[in-house]
């Protein structure tokens, strides 16, 4: 996602004449200018030629459309477009839209307007009519209305932006299954084919002896340029490090990174999952490279669930550079003290430590599970700080998402004798909404936290592939929630056709 456009349109007509159409040209690219200069807009604007009639504007949709760069496309309509010339453009875009309705200058000049200014500046009746037919045509759209200047206009943008990019990057996510999911569990299953005409990811399962044969070819002197890799960045237990009784253990994590890395990498994947279960010639069950692998990015689910990994990779692209940090996650006890309920999150082993900013410690511990090797792992616990949840189910007739704001919280007390990564948080608005909103949803138990991210991220993102989102938040109440979940299944079935 390194080369990454949102191309910049600008509507007008041929009435005006070409004085007023280079006024219009200059002053969107000023406002194209002002937008490319925000740091927080993931992606180059850059401003197209002036649109002023129904071919041009047909093909550059269609040269977006086909164009891999282009995450997303913004259109202004200057001065009064006639939105019938849209119609063959919208029909032809397959990308994200952001609609921004704005104007040139922040201020009127009171005393000088006169009616070719008014001609000029008419973005104001101009968008209402792009407007009419984006909604008579059911377009999916983010409509940002405010001038440039404003910071809270290009926050918004901003947040488009990454939401755009994430849902370029699940369009062409390629996952790979080592083995299948764990046996017995529904929330795991899910359509692949569905996935892949309503997302874009293809989802496709390996036997794990694939991915033991190039863990076993692994060259010891990557093996120990690991080994060194990790004793420089974390705190290494002395019976894993050099010398240590169990460092050969140490060297078998590192020969797995190095090996499902080769792999990854090799077939272009950048999701992945791993199921206890099923492990073939694996000595251990993956646990630190699984960590290390998405702390570069990789998005990972536990016990085969693929749509677990493919959310913590979609996350992580919308995340990228900004502060806090995403992981794959697992709601997994409570305490229940009453009004001050809390819910202690982890996995086995496979939890990502960028949710810290103190460095992890690597351990060996039993499993108890998988009937292989100790696993060594990465401990520690999650940095406080505002976060969400986000989980996906299929409900056989379409695919909904989950999410719920939280707050990570400092746990109350230490937890030595608990050896995986960890994070405590308390739900809002509070845990018996949270949880009993999260059942009525039939939210996962897999989930993808991060406290990079925020509520609207993940509305944008709904919004932009076509997916429900059910959240549960500050100001949810469970009358409410219900409702919603009701006239959500209405919607998606009507608009999903019979």
């Amino acid at each position: 996602m390194s080369e990454r456009e949102i191309w910049f349109l600008t509507g007008s007509q041929g009435l005006y004449g070409e004085d007023v159409l280079a006024q219009v040209a200059e002053q969107s690219r000023r406002v194209c200018g002002a937008l490319a200069a925000h740091d927080g807009i993931v992606a180059d604007v850059i401003a197209k030629p002036v649109l002023t009639d129904a071919a041009a504007m047909r093909r550059v949709m269609l040269d977006a459309t086909a164009d891999d760069r282009v995450v997303g496309v913004m259109t202004w309509m200057h001065t009064f477009s006639p939105a019938k010339m849209w119609i063959g453009a919208l029909d032809a875009l397959r990308k994200p839209l952001l609609h921004l309705h704005t104007q040139a200058d922040r201020d009127l000049p009171w005393s000088t307007i006169d009616m070719d200014f008014m001609n000029l500046n008419q973005a104001a009746h101009g968008d209402r009519e792009f407007g009419f037919v984006q909604t008579r045509m059911r377009q999916q759209r983010l409509t940002v209305s405010g001038h440039v200047s404003d910071p809270e206009v290009l926050r918004r943008v901003a947040d488009w932006s990454r939401a755009a990019s994430a849902a370029a990057a699940l369009r062409t996510m390629r996952v790979v299954r080592f083995g299948d999911n764990m046996r017995d569990v529904a929330v795991t299953e899910a359509d692949k084919v569905e996935a892949e005409i309503r997302l874009g990811v293809s989802v496709n399962t390996y036997g794990v002896n694939d991915l033991v044969a190039v863990v076993d070819q692994v060259p010891d002197e990557e093996v120990g340029r690991l080994v060194a890799e990790y004793e420089d960045a974390y705190d290494v237990a002395p019976e894993l490090r050099r010398g240590g009784d169990r460092h050969d253990s140490l060297r078998y994590g590192a020969r797995i990174e190095a090996g499902l890395r080769q792999f990854l990498t090799n077939g272009g994947y950048t999701a992945f999952t791993s199921n206890f279960e099923d492990l073939g010639g694996l000595r251990q069950l993956p646990g630190l490279a699984v960590q290390r692998l998405m702390a570069d990015g990789y998005g990972f689910g536990g016990e085969g669930d693929w749509k677990t990994s493919v959310l913590v990779r979609t996350l992580k692209v919308m995340a990228d550079g900004l502060p806090g940090a995403t992981s794959f996650m697992e709601d997994y006890t409570y305490d229940l003290r009453p009004g001050r309920e809390l819910v202690l999150g982890a996995h086995m082993l496979e939890v990502c430590p960028t949710l810290s900013s103190t460095p992890a410690r690597v351990e060996i511990h039993p499993l108890g599970i998988g009937g292989r090797e100790d696993p060594v792992r990465l401990v520690f616990t999650a940095d406080p700080g505002d976060a969400v949840v986000l989980g996906m189910n299929d409900l056989g007739d379409r695919f909904r998402l989950v999410a719920g704001e939280v707050e990570v919280v400092t746990p109350p007390q230490d937890m030595p004798r608990l050896p995986v990564g960890r994070a405590v948080w308390r739900p809002k608005p509070d845990f018996a909404t949270s949880t009993e909103g999260w059942l009525l949803a039939g939210g996962p138990h897999h989930t993808v936290l991060s406290t990079a991210l925020t509520a609207e991220h993940l509305d944008h993102l709904a919004e932009i592939v076509g997916l429900e989102l059910a959240l549960v938040g500050e100001g949810t109440t469970l009358r409410e929630f219900r409702q919603e979940l009701r006239w959500n299944a209405a919607y998606h079935r009507l608009a999903g056709g019979l």
